[in-house]
């Protein structure tokens, strides 16, 4: 062998182990930052205010995963636009899992089809983590209206001329969408009266002046115990614990299967070993009895999330059931 070819060889094989060298010391690298993430405190952006369901468990979680990670958070509060303003913000966030967002389904799936434009994409600029909760809503009707169950309301709704009234907290929130999901299910004649809020158009369920509507569980359950309203039937396809004695709406109208929902998002583009720590951390959170009894607590269901492959598949079935919903409604693009 030639001088210089044996100076090639020693140059070729001083390449090759330089090259391994420096992948392996990417993936260490790679792998003690996942290890050490998180090293300094995490947002957590809650697209609604305080003292919302979404406020009320991020805050609850946050506590949790404190203590599992030694790091604090700190939750924000960006409010308007049903949700656009705070989801903006998170689309604006470095990539690197310090900034999370707590995103209720009118955020991640409604807003798609319900707004003209939107200054995010839900299923392109965020990683969905963790589906963390589900929120069953609750088909009240004031005492004075004559009827006992889902079925007497479908038959009383399909009988008048006039359309039977139903409140909703406005257009294109679950109190509306559930509505109409159950007008078109059940082919029955309903129009909407839009109050500023949930807690107005119970307010006004209550006192007689809309005859119906579907309302979260957490503010039901007091007005269905004190006979304010008559529970008729829940939106999720199996009972509630908490209201045993309603059936499902299902029951009578088969496919309404429904319940708001909240998934804990990060910025497209972080690094896939913290994606999976997130997903991996937050899962393990949700297993705690303790939590899970807090979130049960405040009207809503834990879930138990399923791989990040999975709740991608969910995201896209979501942003298509909804926006169908939308579009029948007649409100597509209308915000």
């Amino acid at each position: 062998m030639t001088k210089a070819s044996h100076s090639y060889l020693r140059s070729l094989a001083l390449r090759i182990f330089s090259a391994c060298s420096f992948a392996a010391a990417a993936t260490v690298g790679a792998s003690a930052q996942g290890e050490n993430f998180p090293a300094k405190p995490i947002t957590m952006i809650v697209p609604f205010t305080a003292g919302g369901a979404g406020d009320i468990l991020a805050r609850m979680l946050s506590q949790k995963l404190e203590q599992t990670w030694g790091s604090g958070f700190v939750v924000e509060n960006r409010v308007g636009a049903g949700g656009v303003v705070g989801a903006a913000a998170m689309q604006k966030a470095p990539s690197n899992g310090y900034t999370l967002m707590i995103a209720p389904s009118a955020t991640m799936a409604v807003n798609v089809t319900l707004f003209k434009s939107l200054p995010y994409d839900p299923a392109k600029d965020f990683i969905p983590v963790a589906l963390v909760a589900r929120t069953p809503f609750v088909l009240v009707a004031h005492p004075s209206l004559p009827v006992a169950s889902v079925a007497d309301f479908v038959k009383y709704a399909k009988a008048p001329p006039k359309p039977l009234f139903y409140a909703t907290a406005g257009p294109g929130v679950p109190h509306h969408l559930f509505a109409e999901l159950l007008k078109s299910l059940a082919g029955i004649n309903m129009e909407p009266v839009a109050y500023k809020g949930s807690l107005p158009a119970l307010n006004d369920v209550v006192a007689g002046h809309v005859p119906a509507m579907f309302v979260d569980l957490g503010p039901a359950i007091s007005q269905v115990q004190a006979n304010n309203v008559r529970a008729l039937g829940v939106s999720t396809a199996t009972r509630l614990a908490s209201l045993p004695d309603v059936p499902p709406v299902n029951d009578t109208v088969p496919g309404f299967d429904v319940a708001s929902w909240q998934m804990i998002v990060a910025r497209a583009g972080t690094p896939q070993h913290i994606v999976e720590k997130l997903h991996r951390d937050i899962g393990q959170a949700m297993e705690d009895p303790g939590l899970r009894a807090q979130i049960e607590k405040a009207g809503m269901l834990p879930v138990r999330s399923s791989s990040l492959a999975d709740l991608q598949a969910y995201l896209s079935t979501e942003i298509a059931q909804w926006g169908d919903v939308v579009r029948k409604a007649g409100i597509a693009g209308s915000q």
